[in-house]
């Protein structure tokens, strides 16, 4: 099984039963570097709390591999106890053919329940009445800031932190004056211009802080709004325009070195928390008047199994159910408990900064719940490249808005290559 499907790595005491363990939970994730030690620790906590279960962790390669080969085992009768995915592509998995709905009355005698998640959350892992998707988390852009260099720029409130923003001239002028103060050499801000993943992020922010639409209410029009859409690529254009970005350049590394911003995932967090920087993260500006920042979220689901049930169902609800309700360890990896009674705890409001973006759960900008959508998605894929080349010049804004639109049109009268079927014959998949 390791040599077919390519596991990364294996978390601890995966290789071996516990003594004591009388129900055994195969579960793959796609966590590496710092969540993946967290969740590991999280596991071990799960085994020395003495439920009685082994839990075989693997972990596979982060993105469309983790996904192929999740698809293939679901559809060939191989299918883990347990999985995560990212809760945007949870649709476009043939939900009720490579993926099994929970079981809400059982995950409530773990004590989960609907009402301790944002309704908004959950309903996106409810497909045709059945919960699909159980949130862990939720992971955002974030706009991370040097204190040092705004204290000089007279940017910080007398709170600490970065002064807010509600306009693009506001923000525009809150680059001036930080490029005034900063180091010789850096950019003022790292944006990823050159990166696929994070542009597109980015103008799914932008856009929804306009009330930009994908499609309509039964996903069979394009309602994309070419005129909003440009509205953003020149936005995120003008950062390089007017010279606050070095396109190419390090953004985290400039920023852990003196550049006064970047624009990063909540991932950082553990990055600039260990470089000892003074800084501060704030969700990404409304500067279009609107609050909303890119989200995503990791989720836990139930591979297809023709034979589920039983023992090793059962444990699985009770493994996701104990991490989602333990989640302060998964806190420090600087992404955001979907389980709400964490947020309200002493320990959560003393960690720093997430108290400071904890808020962006509220204004959550997420993609269009379409089989082609989600992380590292055929969305993505097909978008990312074109608002890349608006930011970098190689194209003008309003062109790559009308590409835009194109692309959402064919993409909407595609069909789901995920159908349970072709992923098992190495087809295609979303």
């Amino acid at each position: 099984m390791a040599g077919s499907f390519g596991f990364a790595a294996l978390g601890t005491g995966a290789d071996a039963l516990a003594s004591s363990a009388h129900t055994r939970v195969r579960y793959w994730n796609l966590f590496s570097g710092g969540d993946g030690a967290n969740m590991i620790a999280m596991l071990d906590a799960f085994r020395k709390a003495g439920p009685g279960i082994d839990v075989k962790d693997s972990t596979l390669q982060w993105g469309n591999p983790f996904y192929t080969k999740l698809a293939m085992a679901a559809a060939g009768n191989r299918a883990p106890d347990l999985g995560v995915m990212h809760m945007g592509r949870v649709t476009g998995f043939s939900p009720g053919r490579l993926l099994d709905p929970w079981d809400v009355e059982l995950l409530a005698e773990y004590g989960v329940r609907e009402q301790d998640f944002k309704p908004e959350l959950w309903r996106r892992g409810v497909i045709d009445g059945k919960l699909y998707a159980l949130p862990l988390d939720i992971h955002v852009q974030l706009c991370f800031y040097r204190k040092d260099v705004l204290k000089k720029a007279d940017l910080l409130g007398d709170d600490g932190r970065m002064i807010p923003v509600t306009s693009t001239d506001e923000w525009f002028d809150v680059l001036r004056k930080a490029k005034a103060v900063q180091k010789k050499g850096f950019q003022t801000i790292g944006l990823w211009t050159n990166d696929q993943n994070f542009q597109w992020w980015f103008f799914v922010t932008f856009y929804t802080q306009l009330g930009g639409k994908w499609f309509d209410d039964t996903d069979t029009e394009v309602l994309f709004d070419t005129d909003k859409a440009t509205q953003v690529l020149e936005f995120l254009r003008r950062h390089v325009t007017d010279g606050y970005v070095i396109p190419g350049a390090p953004t985290g590394e400039q920023f852990v070195n003196g550049a006064p911003f970047t624009w990063e995932g909540n991932w950082s967090v553990p990055v600039f928390s260990g470089a000892k920087l003074d800084y501060g993260a704030t969700p990404l500006p409304p500067v279009f008047g609107r609050q909303a920042t890119h989200a995503e979220s990791h989720a836990f689901v139930l591979p297809h199994q023709s034979d589920r049930g039983g023992a090793a169902n059962e444990g699985a609800h009770e493994l996701a159910a104990y991490v989602v309700k333990h989640a302060l360890q998964w806190a420090a990896g600087g992404h955001i408990p979907a389980y709400t009674p964490t947020l309200a705890t002493d320990a959560y409001k003393k960690l720093t900064p997430q108290n400071q973006y904890v808020s962006a759960m509220d204004h959550q900008a997420t993609e269009p719940k379409v089989w082609f959508a989600g992380s590292t998605g055929v969305l993505a894929q097909d978008l990312g490249p074109v608002v890349v080349s608006s930011t970098t010049g190689s194209a003008e804004p309003d062109k790559v808005a009308r590409t835009m639109k194109s692309h959402l049109t064919k993409l909407l009268a595609s069909k789901n290559p995920m159908d349970g079927r072709t992923a098992a014959q190495g087809g295609a998949v979303a």
